[in-house]
């Protein structure tokens, strides 16, 4: 053994002494899960806007993003947060959206039944749709259901276009989503000919009270007077 080696280096060398940095390793093992975790879940910016805040002697800027983060799994979720800058904003936008995630099942690529949702101004519809239709939607519906793992759907925004209200009504509509069982193509065809048979009977009938009315009647009324039991009459000899 080498005289001039430190009592440090002897110890390290020696088999069975005693390790200058001990629970390294552990610390080292802790890090590489938590990068794992981060890295299982994808982000996307939805918005990202300039915020003043009004101080005495004049107003304080600061820039507040939404981020969207999902695991392609069936997990999304949705954060907003201010910043001094940019980068800020999303890192601590991203640290909030993992706060309250929202899992939902995932049946064939798509979702098992329609659902309907509401988040103050915004109201918005997804249904699913069958393999190979891909994902007809946009804006921030469109970026969640990415995230979320669904190949298929299709999604109408019918209320307020502000984009956190959407996608908040979009995390609701998912996270009110039950497991069921889907429907297969045969079925979807099924019940869209259905509504289309029902359609075309509804105008008939709209059509022939015109006609004998002379006066053009609304749909409400049509649906009213075809479900109204019919009056007995009686013949007169």
């Amino acid at each position: 053994m080498n005289i001039f080696m430190s009592t440090a280096d002897q110890n390290r060398n020696t088999p069975g002494g005693r390790q200058e940095n001990r629970g390294g390793g552990r610390r080292d093992s802790h890090l590489r899960g938590r990068d794992k975790r981060e890295k299982d879940f994808d982000h996307s910016l939805l918005h990202v806007a300039r915020v003043a805040r009004v101080v005495q002697g004049g107003r304080r800027f600061s820039f507040r993003a939404t981020v969207a983060i999902g695991d392609r799994k069936g997990k999304v979720g949705v954060g907003v947060a201010k910043g001094s800058d940019v980068s800020t904003a999303i890192g601590k936008a991203i640290h909030d959206a993992k706060k309250d995630l929202v899992s939902f099942p995932i049946i064939s690529e798509t979702i098992p039944y329609e659902v309907e949702a509401r988040y103050k101004g915004a109201k918005i519809i997804i249904k699913p749709a069958r393999i190979g239709k891909g994902i007809v939607a946009g804006g921030s519906l469109r970026v969640i259901a990415e995230l979320g793992g669904i190949k298929n759907l299709t999604a109408k925004s019918l209320g307020s276009s502000n984009k956190i209200n959407t996608a908040k009504a979009m995390l609701g509509a998912l996270k009110a989503m039950r497991s069921k069982r889907a429907s297969t193509p045969i079925e979807f065809e099924n019940k869209e000919m259905e509504k289309a048979e029902k359609l075309e009977e509804q105008k008939k009938t709209q059509e022939s009270l015109e006609k004998e009315e002379g006066v053009k009647v609304s749909p409400e009324i049509t649906e009213k007077a075809k479900s109204a039991p019919a009056k007995a009459t009686t013949i007169k000899k």
